[in-house]
């Protein structure tokens, strides 16, 4: 189990290595060739369209084997990203989009096909405190990765970043294949298991409606979902603005948002070392308010026309954002079928980032009005979505949250059913429970 989570850990750091730097010079480098703020900012877009397909194509993880198939989507990635090369001048635009859309597919099913493979290859005990770590060191790839990618832009443009990002998931191919899985690890049990029990959504089509109603139907994972689908949207709403801040209001240049993306990656990393144990403490719901709560902070902070300031707020913002995502995917984790947790990560996916697709032209048009207004209307947002997810904690009868904590620790605490006649704070967190049970 030790040996499998190095290298959830190595492949997180390897992704990130890839993806932190492309994703950066892509905008930059659209920026470069069109003059456009907007169309920089809407080749993020591309990644993120592929994410409303996500019951669909984590569905096809939930019917052939997981392993070998994201192992071969990450080769077909590479290969994608060689295809920068041919990028020479404004006509060739287009392919930036293209590539940031296969980016998009491969993210898609690369993510579902984690969240399905890590309860296969890791103990219950483990799973809390090994996606903090993924999320420290995929996000921590930030310290070192922009200020890589962007340097390497500024000295030879996009092609030796696209080589770099072409050896990433090569190199996280070869880690996958030397996972160690159980002997029906990474393959789901309705596939490739004769002896094991029936799928009773095996006879359909996956899609959207069984995964959502397995989302829906329990608020230890919706709510999670919910808090992270929100300041996701709400990041890349104000992407086209964090340009304008930069360019605009700052006058600095393009490539200071390698520094931010930087300091991003610090609070990242502080974020993802300690996100397991709050999970584990607090519960899933707790922490996704709190990086929720946080994300607003830092969006605020970044208004204040002070590059300083705008450094730590966006450190803030990295460890608000992966709280917000390491509660969620460990609440779907810990409460879905391993048969289904293909089609229903894909449909997690598509709630957390689907919004997306929508918000990011949103920003783009917003940006009209300045870099500030889309700043405060994401931190609005947030700030009352955590308030409303508060208050609704406070207004529940008192109905404990009896699910199984990985490592027998999640449930409902001492003070709950038939335990002592107060009610904790943790226990109210975790539980949503108002007044001792009778």
């Amino acid at each position: 189990m030790r040996r499998n989570a190095a290298l959830f850990v190595a492949i997180s750091l390897l992704s990130g290595l890839g993806g932190s730097a492309m994703a950066l010079v892509a905008g930059v480098w659209v920026l470069d060739l069109t003059g456009s703020t907007g169309q920089a900012a809407l080749a993020g877009l591309c990644v993120y369209v592929p994410v409303l397909a996500g019951p669909w194509l984590g569905g096809l993880l939930d019917r052939a084997p997981r392993r070998p198939l994201v192992i071969g989507v990450n080769l077909a990635l590479a290969a994608a990203l060689l295809c920068l090369l041919a990028v020479r001048g404004p006509d060739q635009t287009w392919l930036i989009f293209v590539v940031a859309a296969a980016y998009g597919v491969s993210y898609v099913l690369i993510d579902a096909g984690e969240t399905a493979l890590l309860p296969a290859a890791l103990s219950p005990a483990q799973l809390a405190d090994v996606n903090g770590w993924r999320s420290s060191a995929q996000e921590g790839m930030k310290l070192v990765a922009p200020l890589a990618g962007a340097g390497l832009y500024a000295w030879r443009g996009g092609y030796p970043v696209a080589v770099l990002s072409a050896a990433a998931p090569v190199l996280v191919a070869l880690l996958y294949a030397a996972l160690r899985l159980p002997a029906t690890g990474g393959v789901p049990a309705t596939a490739d298991s004769p002896t094991s029990p029936p799928d009773p959504a095996a006879g359909r089509p996956p899609g959207l409606r069984a995964g959502l109603a397995a989302l829906l139907g329990r608020r230890a994972v919706r709510v999670p979902v919910t808090l992270a689908a929100v300041s996701i949207a709400m990041s890349g709403f104000t992407t086209a603005a964090l340009y304008t801040v930069v360019t605009t209001d700052l006058a600095l240049p393009s490539t200071f948002l390698g520094v931010l993306a930087s300091a991003q990656g610090g609070g990242s990393v502080l974020a993802g070392l300690a996100v397991g144990r709050l999970v584990d403490r607090w519960g899933a719901v707790a922490v996704g308010v709190a990086g929720t709560a946080l994300f607003a902070a830092g969006c605020l902070g970044r208004c204040l026309p002070w590059s300083p300031v705008t450094v730590a707020a966006s450190a803030v913002i990295g460890v608000g954002l992966p709280w917000t995502l390491v509660a969620a995917v460990t609440a779907v984790q810990t409460h879905t079928p391993p048969a289904l947790l293909g089609r229903i990560s894909g449909t997690a996916n598509t709630l957390m980032f689907g919004p997306i697709t929508l918000a990011i032209p949103l920003g783009s048009a917003a940006v009209r009005l300045g870099g500030r207004p889309p700043l405060v209307a994401a931190a609005v947002t947030c700030l009352v979505v955590a308030l409303l997810v508060v208050a609704g904690r406070g207004r529940r009868p008192h109905a404990p949250d009896r699910s199984r904590r990985p490592g027998g620790g999640r449930g409902p605490s001492p003070n709950c059913g038939d335990g002592p006649r107060t009610v904790s704070a943790r226990c109210r967190w975790r539980c949503g429970c108002r007044r001792p049970a009778s």
